[in-house]
């Protein structure tokens, strides 16, 4: 007894052209809209950048700032002054649990 498969092999020959244009076109579809996909990402990621390296030179004018408030306050404070700060600054640490995020840490991209 010979075996049948259930759908006939001829329904997978190319009969004509016209489906094998209709495939390139399909072809063709996909490829344009995976470049119009893949545009909108790299939009969207140039976006992101720019808007992140906004953010980064403004936190480092910041931290210059406070660098520079930081120290013209350490020069003006006597030592009893410093030493008395220092000695704040040991206590809070030892009865402040690590795992609190102050707001800073927890602000994520707004885009």
């Amino acid at each position: 007894m010979e075996f049948q498969p259930p759908y006939s092999p001829s329904l997978f020959k190319r009969k004509d052209n016209a489906s094998g244009a209709t495939v390139v076109a399909i072809d063709n579809k996909i490829e344009q809209a995976m470049d119009l996909v893949k545009n909108h990402l790299m939009y969207a990621v140039r976006e992101e950048v720019e808007i992140l390296k906004e953010q980064i030179k403004e936190l480092v004018e910041k931290n210059s700032q406070l660098e520079r408030e930081n120290s013209l306050l350490k020069t003006l404070a006597s030592p009893e002054q410093l030493e008395k700060f220092e000695s704040q600054l040991s206590s809070d640490e030892q009865t402040t649990p690590a795992a609190t995020n102050s707001p800073e840490q927890g602000a994520g991209s707004a885009v």
